[in-house]
């Protein structure tokens, strides 16, 4: 919200020596966020000074009129000179007085003004519009002051066009909907800095008469609980906006259209109450106010059709026939959005209906965020506006009416009122004290909310035990009743009652104290494992992602999942943040795949990235949610009903790899990540959960996303706990990623738990090194056979590792070599060549036996 402190003086009394800095800091002490603070002055520098057209000559023989005029600018050019300026608009006559800028000044938008030949003359400086000083849109003429100025040429031009002002650029936060006005933020400038307030809302304002202004029928009054109207009549449609109201609704940002609807615009400013002006004869019957029926259409202001839903509130025109019902009229007005076409004041009204109501601020929402029309007064309603202020903006808006552009008040008034009125709040007057830790005594806590509006009165002497309150008996507290005051719409509960008093009184006075963190044992087993897991896999060069967990109905059918693939069943949001993505992911795969087509599509090409999240199994047998009250805390039952409807949410780990793993470069050629990687991934988060590597194993396996031929199925003591490997052909051509793009998936809920692990034997004794290159079916897993050495070799087997895969026609078809280095080492003494041998060839004869194992060579 912009706004002028000129216009803020108006109501508040500020200090004449209050600079800026110091009411941006009054503002943030009350939790405003000031966006900028503008001194209009600086937008302009140089001379910019009041003239006076002595002489005008027209220039002919150029494609536009162009004008040569001499103006008196006094002394401020120095000479007292007539100065010369050539000039292309129409709208002003010798006599008249303008506004000049002279050469070596900088106009908004660092246009440097000085003296040049132009159409043949010399032209030393400007005659300014309001669109070059930065005061409105209007570039058709020059600005022309009105006779009652009191400034003489040469004057400074500054203060006689609003350009001696500071102007505020000021975020509200949603729950304080009264500070979008001038009287909200004159209000919180008393409160600061402890000056006089001159509330505009006390303006008298008649009330409803018996005869109403204009016929209204209200048919829903939960979506407006009240509504005034007002008929002028006989205005003068060619009635300019007065300057000042357009030099402050520009500073606004608004934009001037004519003289009504610029009122109701500076009411809602002014105010905080937005209005719409009706031209009253374009309308044929009385209004309905009512909730649309869906499918109804209405053109609003911006000139686009909107389909209507029965959420909208829409005002009717009754005299124009409704097909459906006869008497519900046809939608003239988005109620509390935006006007329609067939209704909204033009060039020639001369009857306008001033029309002011209050709106329920949820169906208001609503309807701005479904039809994507967030005008300034859905932005006002929605937040909340003052329920009091109706009769008081019509009184407003007709008198700047009738002031301005003549006509006459219809002395009929319609005031349509069935507002509730507001529910106390009852406050322990002790309650700030205890809350924010400083001292409040109850006769600063009942100022402060007296302050603000609040009516406060003592209540009941004694106050049911607070479970939150230690130590004090419930009898030795006061009790305060209190009634917000109408414009604060906020303020439902105590706790919004204490940050009021912590507000006011200063948030600076509130201690900075760390509190006491409460004794526990630390991080879970689940908390310690899924840290080293994301710690081992960031030391061996994977990149951490964090991906949305909502995907697509399609993506089961792009990773190939078969109809029966549990995975296929997902839990839907009934509010997804994307209609296209409406489900919650059942496999980390898919989004992380995504992340890795969007790095891959910005010009990366060797990828190694993973990721831990939740994923989400809806439960088959869980029927609908219990209905719990928010007014106590659900009981354990409850809970327990609660948590039966949850899906399950077991935690995953995944990688994804393409390109390169080992980069080529002068050293030789690199090494494309392949299926073994993604082996190796699920091998380190494996040891990273503390799983030794005997309790694993690695078998062949078949599973979507995955190669049929190439996916591994990782156990740990015979429970599958995921799946490596490399990925479909068809999969990667559905995310068009690049081939042989390899990935792990493991469920780390599944993981048994590690135990305790005993600290490894050391042996101070030589190992005795002994290769063993063994020839076996290529359809036998090379971790089987490793398993198989390992039962052979017996406990002088200190480790296991294959280094070697080869394969050729002297091998024979279908067969491979696999080499494996087997370190023996005795604890207590030096192994002898016969024992190692011994060792070496029990294992070979367990893999022969098992896999009809051969050495090669033998």
């Amino acid at each position: 919200m912009r706004v002028s402190v000129s216009w803020l003086r108006e109501y508040v009394d500020l200090p004449a020596d209050l600079d800026p800095t110091g009411l941006e800091q009054a503002l943030v002490d009350l939790g405003i966020e000031v966006e900028s603070v503008v001194d209009l002055r600086a937008t302009v520098t140089g001379s910019l000074v009041v003239g006076e057209v002595r002489e005008i000559e027209e220039l002919t023989g150029f494609k536009k009129p162009i004008r040569f005029c001499r103006v008196d600018v006094g002394d401020a050019n120095g000479t007292g000179e007539l100065q010369e300026i050539v000039c292309g608009a129409r709208n002003f006559a010798p006599g008249d007085r303008v506004v000049v800028i002279l050469p070596g000044g900088v106009l908004p938008g660092n246009f440097a003004i000085g003296a040049r030949k132009t159409y043949g003359r010399n032209s030393h400086g400007m005659i300014c519009s309001a669109k070059e000083l930065g005061l409105g849109d209007d570039h058709s003429g020059i600005i022309v002051l009105p006779g009652d100025v009191a400034a003489k040429p040469g004057d400074d031009a500054r203060p006689v066009v609003g350009l001696d002002d500071v102007v505020l650029d000021l975020e509200i936060t949603p729950d304080r909907g009264y500070q979008m006005s001038v009287r909200g933020i004159a209000r919180e400038l008393s409160h600061a800095l402890a000056v006089p307030f001159r509330d505009p809302a006390l303006l008298p304002a008649p009330g409803g008469t018996a005869q109403p202004a204009y016929p209204v029928e209200i048919r829903d009054t939960v979506g407006c609980d009240r509504f005034a109207a007002r008929l002028v009549r006989d205005v003068d449609p060619t009635a300019p906006t007065p300057q000042w109201m357009a030099r402050r609704l520009t500073v606004a940002g608004i934009r001037t259209i004519s003289l009504p609807v610029d009122i109701t615009n500076y009411v809602m400013l002014e105010l905080g109450q937005p209005m719409h002006a009706f031209d009253a004869d374009r309308l044929t019957g009385g209004l309905v106010v009512r909730r649309a029926r869906s499918g109804e259409k209405l053109t609003t202001l911006d000139g686009v059709t909107r389909t209507l839903v029965d959420e909208d509130m829409v005002i009717c025109d009754a005299g124009l026939p409704d097909p459906v019902d006869e008497g519900a009229g046809v939608p003239v007005s988005l109620a509390a959005v935006m006007g329609g076409e067939t209704s909204e004041v033009v060039a020639g009204t001369s009857t306008v209906l001033f029309e002011a109501a209050h709106w329920d601020p949820v169906m208001v929402g609503r309807t701005a965020r479904r039809h994507k029309l967030f005008s300034e007064a859905a932005k006002r309603w929605e937040r909340g506006v003052d329920p009091a202020l109706p009769l008081v903006a019509i009184e407003r808006a007709v008198t700047l009416l009738t002031t301005h552009g003549g006509g006459t008040a219809d002395p009929a008034i319609l005031d349509l009122d069935h507002v509730r009125p507001r529910t106390p709040v009852t406050l322990p007057a002790d309650l700030p004290t205890r809350r924010v830790g400083v001292d409040y005594p109850p006769a600063r806590v009942v100022a402060l909310l007296e302050q603000i509006g609040c009516t406060v009165s003592q209540g009941a002497d004694r106050l049911a035990e607070d479970p939150g309150t230690v130590g004090v008996p419930a009898g030795d507290r006061a009790v305060l009743t209190v009634v917000p005051p109408t414009w604060r719409p906020d303020l439902t509960d105590p706790a919004d009652l204490v940050e009021e008093v912590v507000r006011l009184d200063g948030y600076d006075r509130v201690p900075s104290v760390l509190p006491t963190a409460p004794p526990g044992r630390g991080l879970t087993p689940a908390q310690r494992r899924h840290r080293a897991v994301a710690r081992a896999l960031a030391e061996q060069g994977y990149v951490e992602v964090l991906a949305h967990p909502f995907v697509a109905p399609g993506l089961p059918d792009l990773l190939g999942l078969p109809a029966d693939d549990p995975r296929r069943a997902a839990v839907r949001l009934a509010n997804p943040l994307s209609e296209e993505e409406p489900l919650l992911r059942t496999t980390l795969l898919g989004p992380l795949l995504g992340i890795l087509k969007r790095n891959i599509g910005r010009g990366q090409r060797d990828l190694a990235l993973f990721e831990t999240g939740l994923v989400f199994h809806p439960r088959p047998d869980a029927g609908p949610p219990p209905a719990m009250s928010v007014a106590h805390r659900p009981s354990d039952t409850e809970f327990a009903a609660a948590d039966a409807v949850l899906p399950r949410q077991p935690r995953h780990v995944a990688v994804v790899l393409a390109g390169d793993v080992e980069p080529a470069g002068w050293w030789g050629a690199g090494r494309p990540a392949g299926w073994a990687d993604a082996v190796e991934a699920g091998r380190t988060v494996l040891a990273a959960a503390g799983i030794t590597a005997d309790r694993v194993t690695v078998r062949a396996a078949e599973h979507a996303p995955w190669h049929p031929g190439r996916c591994a199925q990782l156990l740990v003591d015979d429970t599958v706990v995921g799946y490596a490997g490399e990925l479909h052909p068809s999969v990667l051509a559905g995310l068009e990623l690049p081939k042989r793009s390899a990935a792990l998936e493991l469920d780390l809920d599944a993981v048994p738990a590690a135990g305790v692990v005993p600290a490894p034997a050391i042996s101070g004794f030589p190992p005795a090194l002994i290769d063993v290159a063994l020839v076996v079916d290529e359809s036998v897993p090379a971790d089987e056979v490793r398993r198989a050495l390992v039962e052979g070799a017996g406990e002088l087997l200190e480790s296991v590792r294959l280094f070697d895969v080869y394969a050729s026609a002297q091998l024979g078809a279908g067969r491979r070599s696999l080499a494996y280095k087997l370190t023996f080492r005795a604890p207590d003494r030096t192994l002898t060549v016969e024992e190692a041998v011994a060792a070496r060839d029990a294992a070979v004869a367990r893999a022969a036996e098992r896999f009809g194992a051969t050495l090669r060579g033998a």
